[in-house]
Formats: structure tokens, sequence, C-alpha cells
């Protein structure tokens, strides 16, 4: 079992930048993918953001490729988002999801983080 708390979120303008953190429970924590998504009002959940459960490999949605980078840190249990250069379509909630590398592929989702960017 894994639980996941995202933390970070808020109101920031147009162009500023955030940092989300999603710690995870758990001893193993180091065999999940993990992944950051959003979800817009009125809008489908949509991938934001992966990495392994190494940290070697990385992906990005297009609209947000070249401002926001995830990372890792195993040794605690926790991703990031760092968002950089904001803009209003940006605004969503912000989820982390844990991906068991292995069968039985389990997930977990975390509940969510608020960003809002103002204009």
């Amino acid at each position: 079992q894994v639980q996941l708390v995202e933390s970070g979120g808020g109101l920031v303008q147009v162009g500023g930048s955030l940092r989300l953190s999603c710690a995870a429970s758990g001893r193993t924590f180091s065999i999940y993918n993990m992944g950051w998504y959003r979800q817009a009002p009125g809008k489908e959940r949509e991938l934001v953001a992966t990495i392994t459960s190494s940290g070697g490999s990385t992906s990005y949605a297009d609209s947000v490729k070249g401002r926001f980078t995830i990372s890792r840190n195993n040794a605690v249990n926790t991703i990031y988002l760092q968002m950089n250069n904001l803009k209003p379509e940006d605004t969503a909630v912000y989820y982390c999801k844990a991906m068991r590398q292995w069968a039985p592929y389990t997930t977990y989702w975390g509940q969510g983080t608020q960003v809002t960017v103002s204009s």
C-alpha cells in the first residue's frame, strides 16, 4: 500500500513559478514509476509528466515541455514538479500517481493540490 500526499499548490501570477511535492509512504517507493497529472474544471484528467523508478528517464506533455521539470528523491520518498513560466491554462488540480513497474502494476493516486494562475 502506498499513500501519496501532494503539497505546494497555490495562487501565482502569470509567469511565476511553483514547486509541487508528492510525498509517498511505504518502503518500496523506488519500485514505482511516478507521474504528475492535472484536471481543469470541466476537462478530463491529463498527463503532465512522468519519471521512471530510478529517475533516469522523464517525459512531458507538449504543453509543458521546457517549462516544467519532474524529479524525484528516492531517499526521502518524494517526487517534485518544478513549474516555471506559468500560464492561465496551467490552472488545475494537480495529482501525483504511483505505478508499480511490474505485476500486478498497482496504481495509487494522491488527493490533489490546486494550482491557480492569475492573469
